[in-house]
């Protein structure tokens, strides 16, 4: 072995110009490799601790879905067309829900949820189409936000990270509805509608996915995320019962089996003939006068509905219904084997429910990662294919020049192995070298780019990004498994240039290098 290692340095030093051009391609395609993987890493994993500290935690619980439903706690949407707008289903096991938890070992905090999109209006109309005439803002602007309501006692000691920078948090005890507003909404708000937001301020809240529902909330202060590089969207904090309304928890979407006692489900007394008979109840609208609407005659309006308690009862918001439950454990990497167990359960017990891992509850941001995952992966593929090829056609040029070398070998009496076995050498190390060198490149760059702490602000990169801040944090797993990639490569790069010399009789090489 000491002999094959002397001769493939050797080899590689009087070919120094070919070894040069294999090494800078191993060099900047490891450099390239690892800086993007570290790049990937570090959005995934700071992205996961973000989200499970401060929104998700370890497990999030939450209703089985009907067919053809996604949801997370950002909202829900439906993969076919219905005409409805879909919203995220409650919490209908509850109780059944929390026996199974106090149950389970490793959890270490439970509290709850109710998530809805709103939008944020101050006044009491507010015109959009004058807004289509500024160019400096568009719709992309305009004051949506996250609306988040946590179980009074255990939410901000769950997720309780906010820093408050004016005003105070909300007060679950205040007859007030009552709103914690993020900073970056502030800002939305101020550039969209050229107004400032004050703690005090009263403005109204309008359901992004619901029809029509408008609250009015009193701002009683104003924070900054746990994290100031957060991909989070803006959110804003109220109590539960303010929020049930824009997470269309009313008894209509909640009751399932008995209804309020003393409620009449009829609609009224009138039949059809006497809702729209001409004779009868509109008869007396009709004037023989075109221009009087209605006669003088008195009608009573209210009682063409009939009993309405049944409606106004069933559109109430219902008290103690939920979206989610979130839970902390005390080992996170438990996480996904307490989620099985917690899934398993449900299922055994008939319960409507369903655990998620933080990935799948905050699928809205995940899957854009996963989409730069897959495109990353892609971009790596093509360029090792494209490396590949090009190594190995200079390895063919490489070994082309060295027949006679070859012949002569085989002339006193080499084996084809040893030959095989000279050139492998001379890949790997020259791999190797090469591939260490690249490492050493990355790693500088990365400490320099970290360095400058280099941040976006654009929510929209936010979001797709993972977060504000670039980071590239290499592990020891992505520099091990790039080497030996590399070195991989680099060994199939030779099987076929080395076959291809080793085939040629020694005569033939020899005449070759004579000519």
């Amino acid at each position: 072995m000491g002999v094959i290692l002397k001769l493939a340095l050797r080899n590689i030093t009087e070919h120094r110009a070919k070894t040069i051009i294999i090494a800078l391609f191993i060099v900047f395609g490891t450099a390239i490799v690892i800086l993007g993987n570290s790049f990937l890493e570090s959005v995934n994993r700071g992205l996961e601790r973000d989200f499970r500290a401060n929104y998700t935690g370890d497990i999030t619980i939450g209703a089985s879905l009907p067919e053809g439903m996604i949801a997370d706690i950002f909202g829900a949407n439906e993969t076919s067309f219905t005409g409805n707008i879909p919203q995220i289903p409650p919490l209908s096991d509850l109780d059944k829900v929390e026996k199974v938890l106090a149950g389970t070992k490793g959890i270490s905090e439970t509290t709850k949820l109710i998530a809805a999109k709103a939008l944020m209006v101050k006044g009491l109309e507010f015109d959009f189409a004058q807004l289509f005439d500024d160019d400096s803002v568009s719709f992309i602007d305009a004051p949506v936000f996250m609306l988040f309501a946590g179980e009074e006692d255990t939410y901000f000691k769950t997720f309780g990270g906010q820093h408050i920078v004016e005003g105070r948090n909300i007060d679950y005890h205040s007859e007030e509805n009552e709103i914690l507003v993020d900073m970056r909404l502030k800002t939305k708000f101020s550039k969209f509608f050229k107004e400032e937001l004050k703690v005090g301020d009263s403005v109204l809240v309008a359901g992004a996915n619901t029809q029509g529902v408008v609250r009015d909330a009193v701002i009683v202060g104003f924070f900054t995320p746990p994290n100031e590089h957060s991909a989070m969207f803006q959110t804003v904090y109220a109590k539960p019962d303010f929020a049930r309304a824009f997470g269309d928890l009313t008894y209509a979407s909640t009751l399932e089996e008995e209804l309020p006692e003393g409620i009449d489900t009829s609609m009224s007394d009138f039949n059809e003939e006497d809702l729209f008979g001409e004779d009868e109840l509109f008869g007396d609208m009709i004037s023989d006068d075109q221009s009087q609407v209605l006669s003088s005659g008195e009608i009573d309006f209210n009682a063409i509905l009939g009993d309405t308690s049944l409606r106004d009862q069933l559109n109430k918001t219902a008290d103690g219904s939920w979206h989610y439950i979130q839970v902390k454990v005390s080992n996170p990497h438990e996480a996904e084997s307490i989620i099985s167990s917690l899934n398993k359960t449900f299922q055994e017990e008939g319960i409507q429910a369903r655990a998620l891992n933080w990935k799948k509850a905050a699928a809205t941001y995940t899957s854009s990662l996963a989409g730069i995952n897959i495109l990353f992966n892609i971009l790596v593929i093509v360029l090792a294919v494209v490396v590949f090829i090009i190594i190995m056609n200079t390895m063919v040029v490489s070994i082309i020049e060295r027949t006679s070398e070859i012949g002569t070998m085989r002339a006193i009496g080499t084996e084809k192995s040893f030959v095989r076995l000279l050139f492998f050498t001379e890949a790997t190390l020259v791999t190797i070298v090469s591939a260490i060198t690249g490492t050493i490149l990355a790693l500088i760059i990365a400490f320099i780019f970290n360095g400058l702490e280099f941040t976006i602000t654009n929510d929209v990169a936010k979001m797709i990004l993972g977060g504000g801040q670039i980071q590239f944090r290499p592990t020891p797993l992505i520099v091990i498994l790039t080497i030996f990639i590399a070195s991989a490569g680099s060994f199939l790069s030779n099987i076929y240039p080395v076959s291809s010399a080793l085939k040629v009789t020694p005569l033939k090489a020899l005449s070759k290098g004579g000519e």
